[in-house]
């Protein structure tokens, strides 16, 4: 698999084959320029896992530099979403050091290049609504509980939950679901702007999939990896910057053969032809500036 400095493939996981174990932990498929990732425990309601989260971010890798790919959903089987960490991986760790050895940060999807929908098909909870928070869009299945589930127990607000809850919801509603770690529904979860829509159970992954199709048909991938990573790195920048750094995207983006593509297909009334992302594609070197922290290991955030 080819690797660029700024991809995910390079910053997300190491080239290590994954064990037979973890290969069906998380299912793929590609349709239509649309990569399909489904959390893969139903047992055990698709609780997260070390082995999981190796296996969805290698994925994320894959679907980062393969060419049919211009979006992507993630969702889970049967009827959750991801209820957070696995149970029996809690009992086992209470009291002990947090385990980061070959560990990339939750944080690693904000590196993917492509559009990235949560198709949020039931409990959405911890550490999984952590990873449906990297998302860029999420579609939640009327009924679906949500949770910040921290302090029930006995934890703080994980994975700069802290950070990212305020940007969302505003810094009361953040507490509000930080402090209780209380259960809201998909409803509620579209009132505090959490999701942006709540669909039948039946219909949550063929919405989320039909939106990130029409992304795929009709959308430049250069110019969705460009505001893509604009949105994440304005977060940590100042309007001057923002604007500094808009200017120079407009000034690359103008002379670009997508733009004469995008206006040629408008203007003679046809779908337009964007050609595919190419691997060497950068748009942190457009930009010109970082997604905060998402290239840092966990042990480098740690300290150890």
């Amino acid at each position: 698999m080819t690797t660029t400095s700024g991809s995910t493939a390079d910053s997300v996981v190491s080239e290590d084959r994954p064990t037979t174990a973890e290969v069906d932990l998380v299912l793929y498929e590609v349709d239509d320029g649309v990569a399909l990732f489904r959390l893969n425990r139903p047992e055990g309601r698709n609780g997260w896992s070390h082995q999981m989260e190796r296996r969805y971010f290698q994925l994320l890798a894959e679907a980062d530099q393969d060419d049919s790919v211009r979006a992507a959903v993630v969702t889970g089987t049967g009827r959750a979403f991801c209820p957070g960490m696995d149970m029996s991986r809690l009992s086992s760790v209470a009291g002990q050091p947090m385990e980061v050895g070959g560990r990339a940060p939750q944080y690693t999807p904000r590196l993917f290049r492509k559009p990235l929908i949560a198709a949020i098909n039931g409990a959405c909870a911890g550490v999984g609504l952590v990873q449906a928070m990297q998302c860029d869009v999420r579609f939640a299945a009327r009924g679906a509980k949500f949770s910040t589930s921290f302090a029930r127990r006995g934890l703080g607000a994980e994975y700069n939950m802290s950070w990212v809850l305020p940007r969302y919801v505003g810094v009361e509603n953040a507490l509000d679901l930080l402090l209780s770690g209380r259960t809201f529904d998909a409803d509620e979860a579209k009132e505090l702007r959490l999701v942006s829509r709540v669909v039948a159970p039946e219909d949550v992954v063929a919405a989320a999939t039909a939106y990130a199709r029409d992304l795929a048909k009709n959308c430049s991938p250069k110019a969705m990896a460009v505001i893509r990573h604009q949105v994440l790195a304005d977060l940590d920048r100042t309007f001057e910057a923002s604007l500094y750094g808009a200017y120079a995207v407009m000034d690359a983006l103008v002379q670009d053969a997508d733009f004469a593509e995008g206006v040629a297909s408008y203007l003679e009334k046809r779908p337009p032809e964007f050609a595919p992302l190419s691997d060497d594609f950068d748009p942190e070197g457009l930009v010109g500036a970082p997604v905060s922290g998402a290239r840092l290991t966990a042990r480098e955030l740690l300290g150890r």
